[in-house]
């Protein structure tokens, strides 16, 4: 029984949680089976042209500028896999911060690093805010939010879907607050409040066999002063990216700044597309959730790190310059750095009344 059902909401069921627009059912056995005996067959997927890009993270840049308060500059960072450190509103927040060699519940089996993070956690600044999109273990890594939840200076607080709160409680972590979707918490900083918002996603959740769609899943906006963020979490694509486009027209219009700053959109772990599609975008549907959100700028994210489908590890980014030729789409508007990069944003420039 799921204690959150709310019979008002549709994506609200009695015995967990659905997607708005499919009616996602986790794969079954055959279907993974086949999934796998057709890769070996394949011998997919096949190995990388070249590694995935590193670079060393500007340490001395990034510390000052988490300490910068009302003067910090807008900048993302590229952790690797999912896990981005932005810098914005006065605060250093992370997404689905995921540190451990594996993505398993095992120490010594499941999908392994092939990439360091471009930080590492004890190199970290301190760490404000920390967005988790869904409870499966390539996102939500018990070692790496433990390790943040015991930071110098205080615990982050931790913002995840329904059902995720009293996960963390069981391990100790009590700074944290649950969202169902639209729904919206305030956190203060140096730079005004800025708003957080669960968005909806089409992806499902899952962390032992059984509890398959039990908690939510989704991505988030953050929204400050002087940067909009989208982070979708994992998704395959739907009508949701319109509906988060129209949910904020308000705060985006053109005299408050326009849309989305920066999204950070996912473009590996998409092949092969019979089994992944309901749940994973590949690149021109990332490009399209870009257009349909509204996005000035994007971040491909979620490839280089693991090893988790049939596309060789360095595709996405390959397969990302090809469509942008293809489509007009400048290099810079919708882009991939090396791990550990940094890029810094424009701060948002609203127009005054007086100013019009």
């Amino acid at each position: 029984m799921n204690s959150y059902h709310d019979p008002e909401k549709p994506h609200h069921r009695v015995r967990g949680f659905q997607n708005n627009y499919v009616e996602y059912q986790p794969k079954s056995l055959s279907e993974l089976l086949r999934w796998r005996r057709d890769a070996f067959r394949d011998h997919l997927p096949p190995p990388p042209l070249a590694p995935t890009p590193r670079v060393a993270p500007d340490l001395a840049w990034l510390h000052a500028n988490a300490l910068a308060g009302v003067r910090m500059a807008p900048a993302i960072t590229y952790v690797g896999h999912a896990t981005v450190m932005v810098q914005m509103g006065g605060l250093t927040l992370l997404t689905d911060p995921m540190f451990s060699q594996r993505a398993s519940p095992l120490r010594l089996v499941g999908p392994k690093r092939h990439t360091a993070p471009g930080i590492a956690l004890a190199e970290l600044p301190h760490v404000d805010l920390v967005l988790v999109s869904h409870n499966h273990y390539d996102h939500l890594d018990a070692a790496s939010v433990l390790a943040l939840n015991r930071q110098a200076g205080g615990p982050p607080l931790f913002i995840v879907p329904l059902g995720l709160k009293p996960w963390l409680a069981a391990r100790g972590i009590r700074n944290a607050a649950e969202l169902d979707w639209w729904d919206s918490h305030r956190v203060p900083s140096p730079r005004g409040d800025v708003d957080v918002t669960l968005v909806p996603a089409q992806h499902w959740s899952s962390r032992s066999p059984g509890d398959a769609m039990a908690t939510l899943w989704g991505g988030f906006a953050v929204l400050a002063p002087d940067c909009h963020l989208l982070f979708t979490g994992d998704t395959g694509y739907s009508r949701d990216f319109t509906d988060i486009r129209r949910h904020f027209q308000d705060r985006q219009a053109p005299g408050h700044g326009g849309g989305f700053d920066i999204a950070l959109i996912p473009i590996g772990a998409y092949a092969p597309r019979w089994f992944m599609s309901k749940q994973h975008v590949d690149v021109e549907e990332a490009l399209k959730i870009h257009s349909d959100v509204g996005a000035k700028r994007s971040l491909g994210i979620h490839w280089g790190v693991f090893t988790l489908t049939d596309e060789a590890l360095d595709e996405p980014p390959r397969k990302l310059a090809e469509l942008r030729s293809a489509l007009g789409v400048p290099d810079d508007e919708f882009f991939v750095t090396a791990v550990g990069e940094t890029r810094k944003l424009a701060p948002r420039i609203v127009v005054t009344a007086r100013e019009v």
